[in-house]
Order: structure tokens, then sequence, then C-alpha cells
């Protein structure tokens, strides 16, 4: 299955901008080890915050607002069971072979007794859910994380993890909806449900982070990290 032409070019920009920040950007004597390149990425960072509060928080509020609360969580459900879909992939590939039961087993419940994905009757029936991804698949087999990278429109990752995003891409059942009006209405729901899950979260980094970036840039190498060694990452 071919990307939409859309989104190669999209992917052409991102590589192009991310060559040239890699070729601008020098690290100095008080440089993070793990964020060699800061100028470039606090200049994505912003770029990526300038279009949240621009658009995409907004959308959240007003998504929140008009959203009663059962069909806001039935919503996160239904796109929290498909990513079980790519968890249990991820599962397999990390020989977690029980997990990846597990991840099955919601999947098939949830969207059956669960009405595809609506309820989360699996939780219920202790079939904890774990959301692996690629990236964390990498970690697992040993790839070091590489740099903090910010990428345009999708915030923060590493080296490793933005390879990882290339192949969840091809796990994500909405590729494969063939009616293309269907398959980006249903991302442009779960981008908006997503990020209004997350207000809560980004007014603690506004009111209480000093370096809003730094801030970010840390919790999240702190939780990949913790991802990938499943809660129990090697002491420094």
């Amino acid at each position: 299955m071919q990307l939409p032409a859309s989104v190669r070019k999209w992917a052409i920009v991102v590589l192009v901008g991310a060559t040239l920040g890699l070729a601008g950007c020098a690290t100095g004597p008080d440089a993070d080890p793990a964020d060699p390149l800061e100028p470039y990425n606090r200049a994505a960072y912003s770029f990526n915050d300038l279009l949240d509060r621009a658009m995409l928080e907004p959308l959240a509020q007003g998504y929140n607002y008009v959203t009663p609360e059962p069909v806001n969580k039935s919503v996160t459900n239904f796109f929290d069971n498909l990513r079980d879909i790519r968890s249990a992939i991820n599962n397999l590939l990390q020989f977690k072979i029980g997990r990846a039961f597990s991840d099955v087993g919601r999947v098939g419940i949830n969207s059956t007794i669960g009405i595809l994905g609506l309820m989360d009757v699996a939780s219920n029936m202790n079939l904890p859910s774990y959301k692996e991804d690629f990236g964390q698949t990498l970690g697992v087999w040993g790839f070091e994380s590489g740099p903090f990278i910010v990428l345009p429109f999708l915030g923060p990752s590493t080296a490793r993890d933005g390879v990882g995003l290339v192949v969840d891409w091809f796990t994500d059942p909405l590729n494969y909806i063939e009616d293309d009006t269907v398959a980006w209405g249903l991302r442009g729901l779960n981008i908006v449900d997503t990020r209004a899950d997350l207000l809560n979260a980004s007014r603690v980094v506004d009111q209480g982070a000093l370096d809003p970036y730094a801030f970010i840039r840390d919790s999240y190498l702190q939780r990949r990290e913790n991802q990938v060694y499943d809660g129990n990452p090697p002491l420094d």
C-alpha cells in the first residue's frame, strides 16, 4: 500500500527540514548530550506550540464542551482498541507472548462485546493494556535511542522512535480503510480526542514549568526509557 501523495510530500518536507536542522546545529560545552540538536528542536517546538495554541487546543476545548463525557470516553476507547492491534504485533516481535495474547484478547473482546471497542470490557476482565509500539521494540532489541528530536506536527521523538513511527504507520488499521474520506476523518477525530485528553496536562506544563521545552524533553525521554524496560529501567 502506497502512502497518499499528500503524506509523501509532507514526509519529504519533514526530512528536508530535519536535515537542514541537523546541518545548522552546533553543540556547545553546556549542551545536553541527549539533545545535541537543541537549537533546531527549540525552533520546531515553538512552531508546534504555535500551531497547537492557534488550532488544536481551541478545537480540543470545543470538542470537550460539546461532547458528553460518555461519548468522549467511547471515542477514546475506540482508538485505544485499534492501538491494541499494533501492541499485539510489537509484543510478538519482543517475544512477550503472554502480553501479545492479552492484547489479542482485548481486541477480540472489546470489538465484539464492547461494540467495536466503544466500551473497554477487557480491562474489567483483568486483561491489561500495554500499548507497545515499534520504537519500544527497537529499544528492546538493543538499539540506542539516539538524539532527541522534535518533529514538526508530531512533537517529541528520538532517532529510534522516528524510525518506529514509519513502521507504526503501516500497522495502523486506519490505513486499510479504502474510503479516504472516512480514514482521514477518523484520523482527525483521533487527533482532536487525544489533544482533548491532554488539556489538563498541558495546563500543568504551562503553569509549573520554568522551561516548558526542557520539561517536555526530559519527561519524554524518561517515559520512553521506562516503557522500553517495562517500568524497571537500569539505574544511571
